[in-house]
């Protein structure tokens, strides 16, 4: 079948820089949320992906990262709850030139929204999509939200949480996303990098961000982003690199009957040959990584888990429109009321 290109990385007129994608709108969200920092990269992001400007356009639903469109000087759609991703899809699929960018929360993605994100995944969708998850209900005032930890304390579960959290990165590899990453709000180059190979990945790209929500679930993450405890905490996947970590880059993880575990490189049993090595092409060994992070003890694993090509989903639109039109002709509306099964009433 033909294909018909579409492509949205012609170069613009004018050279961009930061401030060109800062809105007139004052930034209103709580003094030390670390939705500043993720704001602050993707606008730093923008200018380097040769786009322009009126190419743009942020998707959101309801939460306190869903005032993201307003701080974008782009075009921008402030949706209802849950509903970035499906309102996303639509404009994506209207306009494939576009380059389409969703801002959600663990509560408007994986809450109301979980269903429609597990689809624009599954379809793949030439769409980037943002999840800050700072692991509560900001917005609301503190309620448990899908990745709240168990047993957590809240204002909506004050004996504790006793649901089972979702791993958001192993969602979205369930749901066959062709990029699934992680990084954290306070590790600014790291963002900065994974989102601009975010937006350059063909296909759904989903970031889970660790974001600290100072009010209702300050800290939640900060074993992974203090520099006291973050060497010995978090561990970096990096395509074709033994996973190594720790102050001394003296731990390493090994896969021992297919489960994931640390061992140490000082005393020569093991070096860094004997290490799993990461491939981000590969969703499987993704799969078993991420687990990583749902066993106690382990180092949380931070970067691309998985980066793979396969068909995108406005592209194979169009292609079957171009097909039914040279099979069928231009459409019309009588055409239209009349194809299939008819019937006449008498």
């Amino acid at each position: 079948m033909d294909t018909v290109e579409h492509d949205v990385q012609s170069v613009p007129s004018v050279k961009y820089t930061a401030r060109d994608f800062q809105s007139d709108q004052d930034v209103r969200w709580c003094p030390g949320c670390g939705d500043y920092a993720i704001l602050a990269q993707v606008q730093r992001v923008l200018p380097e992906l040769g786009i322009p400007k009126e190419k743009y356009v942020f998707v959101s639903g309801i939460g306190c990262s869903s005032r993201f469109p307003y701080y974008m000087s782009t075009y921008g759609v402030h949706g209802i709850h849950g509903r970035a991703t499906a309102i996303a899809t639509g404009v994506k699929l209207a306009n494939p030139d576009l380059s389409v960018w969703v801002a959600t929360g663990d509560g408007d993605g994986l809450s109301i929204g979980g269903n429609h994100l597990v689809h624009i995944c599954r379809r793949n969708v030439d769409v980037n999509i943002l999840l800050f998850n700072n692991e509560i209900y900001g917005l609301t005032k503190g309620q448990y939200s899908p990745t709240s930890r168990y047993g957590q304390i809240t204002r909506s579960s004050p004996m504790g949480n006793i649901d089972h959290p979702f791993n958001p990165v192993l969602l979205a590899l369930g749901a066959e996303a062709t990029f699934v990453a992680r990084t954290m709000d306070r590790d600014q180059k790291h963002l900065h990098d994974v989102l601009k190979r975010a937006a350059e990945h063909k296909g759904t790209s989903f970031v889970e961000i660790y974001q600290n929500c100072v009010v209702f679930n300050d800290g939640a993450f900060a074993i992974f982003t203090d520099k006291e405890t973050k060497d010995e905490n978090v561990v970096y996947l990096e395509h074709g690199k033994p996973l190594i970590f720790g102050k001394e880059r003296d731990k390493g993880i090994r896969l021992e009957n297919h489960r994931p575990v640390v061992v140490s490189l000082k005393d020569g049993k093991y070096g860094p040959d004997d290490l799993l090595h990461y491939d981000e092409k590969d969703p499987g060994l993704a799969y078993t990584v991420a687990l990583m992070s749902n066993y106690p003890g382990m180092p949380r694993p931070v970067g691309v888990f998985v980066d793979v090509q396969r068909n995108v989903y406005e592209q194979d639109l169009l292609n079957q429109i171009k097909s039914a039109k040279q099979k069928y002709g231009e459409p019309t509306l009588e055409a239209l009321f009349n194809a299939g099964d008819t019937w006449e009433i008498k």
